[in-house]
């Protein structure tokens, strides 16, 4: 698995990430550290990577585009170091694999963890 690290998220992860076998780049090392949250996605979906990302304007955009890829890792906690939530982060990686190669948004906070297959669809309650 392809991981795209958001320029919201230290790349202190990309050791982590690396040590458990994905190929890890952080999104400064790709293209404006000012680029649209539209250019990282087009990116993301072009070259096959998971957005990690700490903004929640990635679902949004998913839902507003009902595209199918690329799958977007949101972290929804204030402490968003890997020695804080890191071993969160790789158990739901590994626990989400099919569905993230399916297209996934997954939402992860320190209490649960939420994986919605894409196109994102309004939920009627």
């Amino acid at each position: 698995m392809n991981i795209l690290l958001d320029m919201n998220l230290t790349p202190l992860w990309i050791p982590l990430l690396e040590s458990k076998g994905y190929k890890t780049k952080h999104w400064k090392d790709i293209g404006s550290i000012s680029a649209p949250d539209t250019e990282i996605m087009e990116w993301a979906r072009k070259n096959d990577y998971l957005v990690f990302t700490h903004d929640l304007d990635f679902g949004a955009l998913l839902f507003a585009t009902q595209v199918k890829a690329p799958s977007v890792l949101q972290l929804r906690c204030e402490d968003v170091r890997p020695k804080s939530v890191g071993d969160v982060v790789l158990h739901i990686l590994s626990k989400a694999e099919k569905e993230i190669e399916q297209g996934a948004l997954i939402i992860v906070d320190l209490r649960r963890s939420r994986i919605r297959l894409l196109p994102l669809k309004s939920r009627v309650r």
